[in-house]
C-alpha cells in the first residue's frame, strides 16, 4: 500500500494537510507495480506489456475514440507465452475488477493453456479515456471495439474467450460478432443475460416508491457509482475500506481457500490502486444495467433473435 510518507502534500496558503487527512495517491505506475506485486504469488513466469489499440478504429461509429487523438492500451498478461502449441485461453475480468483478481487461477490454466489476461478498457493498468458514451449501444461498442482492435494487434484469430460476470456480458456479445475468432466461449457467472422478470419489476417498483428507492434510483440513473463511495470518495480511509471489502469477499465469506494475510495485504493494495484511479470504465453501469442489475440489451434476446 502506498505510505502516509508518499502522499501528495495539499497546500492551503502556506499551510500542510496532517498527514493523517492526506489522500493516499495513485497513478499507473503504481497500478503496475502492485499488479506485480501481487502476481510475485503466481508460480508460472508471465510477460506484461501494454498493448497499443490505436485511437480511431476503422469503421467505428463509436464517439469515444473520437474524444482524443492520444494512442489507447489494454494492460495484458500473458502466462505460459512459450507453449506455442498449447491452445490460447484469454480471459476478460467482471464489474470493477481487473485480471489480477485471477491470480490463484493463473498457474493450474497454465498447465493446459497459453494463458492471456487483459485489464478492459478503462480498468486496471489499461487506458482510461474520459467515458462519453450515452446509450447502450455506444457502452457495447466501448468494450467490443477495443477488445477488437486488441485481437488484431496481439494477431489472434482463434482462441478460446472466458469472460466472467460483465466480462461474460462482452464475452458473449464479441462472440455472437466475431464468431471467427472464437474457438470456445466459456462465461463464469455470466451478467446480463436475462431481462427483468415481472416479479422482479413489481419489487423495484415498490421499492422505487420508497424514499429510500427514491434515492437509490436517482443515484442509479446519476450513474453513481460504488468506487465513488468506497475509494475516492473516502480519502485517506480508503484503504481501509477497500481490506475490509477484500477479506469479506474473499476471506470469511469465500466459497474456496481462504486468503492468507499475504494475499490479503497484496491484493487490497492491487484492488485499492485500480479503483481510486481515473473513473472511466466503470461508467457503463447505468447504460449497461438498470436497477437491479438486469441488462438493457439482454443476451437472450439477442440470442433469441
Amino acid at each position: 500500500m502506498a505510505n502516509a510518507e508518499d502522499a501528495p502534500t495539499a497546500v492551503a496558503g502556506s499551510c500542510r494537510w496532517p498527514s493523517a487527512l492526506r489522500w493516499i495517491p495513485t497513478s499507473a505506475d503504481r497500478i503496475v507495480a502492485a499488479e506485480k506485486r501481487l502476481l510475485s504469488l503466481v508460480k508460472t513466469g508471465y510477460v506484461q506489456e501494454k498493448v497499443n489499440i490505436g485511437f480511431a478504429p476503422t469503421g467505428s461509429k463509436a464517439r469515444w475514440f473520437r474524444s482524443s487523438e492520444e494512442p489507447r492500451f489494454i494492460n495484458t498478461v500473458t502466462f505460459g507465452s512459450n507453449k506455442e502449441n498449447a491452445p490460447t485461453l484469454v480471459m476478460v475480468h467482471g464489474y470493477g475488477a481487473s485480471h489480477g483478481l485471477f491470480f490463484r487461477n493463473y498457474d493450474a490454466l497454465a498447465s493446459h493453456f497459453r494463458v492471456i489476461a487483459i485489464d478492459q478498457l478503462g480498468w486496471g493498468g489499461s487506458s482510461r479515456p474520459d467515458f462519453i458514451c450515452k446509450s447502450t449501444e455506444e457502452t457495447d461498442a466501448w468494450f467490443l471495439d477495443s477488445f477488437e482492435e486488441w485481437r488484431k494487434a496481439k494477431n489472434l484469430n482463434n482462441f478460446i474467450l472466458l469472460g466472467h460476470s460483465l466480462g461474460g456480458y462482452v464475452a458473449a456479445k464479441y462472440a455472437l460478432q466475431h464468431p471467427e475468432h472464437v474457438q470456445h466461449l466459456i462465461l463464469v457467472g455470466p451478467a446480463g443475460f436475462s431481462p427483468e422478470a415481472d416479479d422482479s419489476a413489481e419489487r423495484l417498483a415498490k421499492f422505487r416508491g420508497t424514499w429510500k428507492g427514491m434515492l437509490v434510483n436517482h443515484l442509479w440513473e446519476s450513474n453513481f457509482t460504488p468506487s465513488k463511495i468506497l475509494s475516492r470518495g473516502l480519502g485517506p480511509w480508503g484503504p481501509y475500506f477497500v481490506r475490509r471489502y477484500t477479506t469479506t469477499r474473499f476471506g470469511s465469506y469465500s466459497n474456496g481457500e481462504l486468503l492468507t494475510k499475504h494475499e490479503s495485504i497484496l491484493l487490497t493494495d492491487y484492488i485499492y490502486h485500480t479503483l481510486v484511479a481515473k473513473a472511466s470504465g466503470e461508467l457503463c453501469l447505468n447504460y449497461t444495467f438498470s436497477l437491479g442489475a438486469f441488462a438493457r440489451k439482454p443476451l437472450l434476446q439477442r440470442m433469441i433473435g
